[in-house]
């Protein structure tokens, strides 16, 4: 079996990494290229960067910093927010990102997915999706969590899947900053539904939660913030303690 991966997750925003409760009353959370340097040397497996306000603000994704964290950090990295066009994939990656998420542009224009799959391969695409369960269905947003659609998690995620999406990061808006354990009921019906990886994000509380969303909600990876950036749980405990629950993960070697 292929090893779980742990990725921490930094929300930039003006250059600082924050952290919400549903996507909302976010605090300052530190410098994005010194906490992902730190998760890098403590054995995090990846990275993901969003510039969480950049769809809403119509505007393009952090280049600067994307240099900066590629300078110092040696795991692979995504970097997400505000991308809508294959050229803005073009100098992410020129600056050193090694996948892109894209979300809000995606479900506006479904194509962007075969376009970056096509040009760049589909292990550098992530299809990002932010949804919330509501009257009975799992509803994806627009814009950081801002503007519902009437498309929905499943029919949405396998749609991205066939046009070429290497992978997909679901939020569970519901979940998100509660701490209260991850979807792992709508994970596992998402893993059922598909044959590429699921990157499980929202509801991380504390390092059981973790073991509830590999062997529960079945899920190959899971991402989390505010237990990491606010030091409730370390990646090296947290890795111990998936191995001592019969989890297969990338033993920290410091």
């Amino acid at each position: 079996m292929l090893a779980k991966r742990i990725i921490p997750c930094l929300d930039v925003k003006e250059g600082k990494t924050v952290k919400g409760v549903n996507f909302v009353n976010f605090r300052d959370a530190g410098d994005p290229v010194v906490l992902g340097q730190q998760y890098s040397e403590n054995g995090a497996d990846e990275l993901v960067y969003l510039d969480i306000t950049a769809s809403h603000e119509g505007r393009g994704t952090f280049i600067d910093l994307v240099r900066r964290v590629a300078e110092n950090v040696n795991i692979p990295f995504t970097v997400g927010g505000g991308i809508s066009a294959v050229d803005d994939v073009a100098r992410l990656l020129d600056a050193g990102a090694d996948k892109v998420s894209v979300n809000s542009a995606a479900l506006r224009n479904p194509g962007l997915i075969d376009g970056i799959a096509s040009r760049f391969g589909c292990q550098v695409c992530v299809a990002a999706i932010d949804a919330r369960f509501d009257d009975g269905k799992w509803r994806c947003y627009l814009n950081g969590g801002r503007k519902p659609t009437d498309r929905t998690l499943f029919e949405w995620a396998h749609e991205a899947q066939e046009r070429g999406a290497g992978e997909i990061l679901f939020t569970s808006m519901n979940h998100d900053g509660v701490k209260t354990g991850f979807a792992c009921e709508a994970l596992a019906e998402l893993m059922s539904k598909l044959t590429i990886p699921v990157i499980a994000s929202g509801g991380a509380g504390d390092m059981s939660h973790f073991v509830d969303v590999f062997s529960t909600g079945h899920a190959d990876a899971a991402l989390a913030a505010s237990i990491f950036h606010f030091g409730e749980v370390s990646i090296p405990e947290l890795k111990n303690y998936l191995s001592q629950n019969n989890i297969p993960v990338r033993l920290c070697q410091n």
